[in-house]
């Protein structure tokens, strides 16, 4: 079924595809529309026969190198490449310059206008790219906020941050290990693991675990120095401007103490002059750019 699909989803990329996009295109009219099967298989460094026998449903198993001539050969989307990965069942893995985008700055609007949601941006070794004012206090009690595994395993404040701190510790590893996979560096994600395997046996153990599990959807006990007692759900949502990167938003119940210190403490913090949601020029971190 998949390699029908295959064939269907590339004949109907062919169609879409313009002439004008292919330098050695024959002039004239063309009895059907888009690109002919000999220039797809010429920019896609692949055999015309080749490329026939995958419209046909013939050929079943392109490799990745062929998958992806023919997605420069289409000129496809970030998702057709993605869907055409899924349809050839070939293990899906972005690129370099597609993780190497900064934060879009409509999303950091949208992430500021959230006064009553603390709102933070993972890349793939959930370094923290971007926080709006809310997460900014939230994290205050961090004397970093690089990345948020070593704040879960290296800093002292942790364990007072997370009431659970063992569960936060075994969700977060799980996280890491699901998300690192798409890092486009991976010196850093490396650089990373040696940190942590030096810093901190707790991270050892459950790394040796290999359990693998995205953030998705959590209610937290947190205890702040300033605010006190807080429970925190997040939701963690993909960026599609970003591949690989990651959204999580914390809130807490409306109405309840609890959101009244945590917009007190963020209230406090804009009056002293500090904001966030900016990928630069932050008071308090330095530039995170999504890679």
């Amino acid at each position: 079924m998949a390699s029908t699909e295959l064939g269907e989803f590339l004949r109907a990329r062919r169609a879409a595809a313009s002439p004008d996009s292919v330098p050695f295109a024959s002039a004239g009219p063309r009895r059907v529309p888009g690109l002919r099967r000999d220039e797809v298989a010429m920019l896609a460094d692949v055999s015309p026969d080749y490329y026939r026998r995958l419209e046909q449903g013939r050929e079943r198993h392109p490799s990745q190198a062929v998958l992806e001539g023919l997605s420069k050969a289409l000129v496809l989307t970030f998702e057709e490449r993605r869907h055409l990965y899924s349809l050839a069942g070939v293990a899906w893995r972005l690129d370099g310059a597609e993780l190497r985008r900064e934060v879009d700055p409509a999303l950091l609007r949208l992430m500021e206008s959230w006064e009553r949601s603390g709102a933070f941006v993972l890349d793939p070794v959930l370094d923290i790219s971007a926080m709006n004012s809310l997460a900014v206090a939230l994290f205050e009690p961090f004397a970093d906020t690089t990345n948020l595994v070593e704040m879960v395993f290296c800093d002292p404040a942790a364990r007072e941050f997370f009431v659970d701190w063992e569960e936060s510790a075994k969700s977060t590893v799980a996280s890491l290990r699901a998300t690192a996979k798409f890092s486009s560096t991976p010196h850093r994600f490396t650089d990373l693991i040696a940190r942590l395997e030096a810093g901190s046996p707790r991270f050892c153990e459950l790394w040796a675990r290999h359990e693998v599990q995205p953030k998705t959807h959590e209610v937290k006990q947190l205890r702040h120095s300033t605010a006190g007692e807080l429970t925190i759900e997040f939701h963690a949502f993909g960026v599609p401007s970003a591949p690989g990167h990651q959204l999580l938003v914390y809130q807490v119940e409306p109405g309840s103490l609890g959101e009244t210190r945590l917009l007190d403490l963020a209230t406090h913090r804009i009056d002293a002059g500090v904001r966030s949601a900016q990928p630069a020029g932050q008071a308090d971190r330095p530039t995170a750019s999504m890679d």
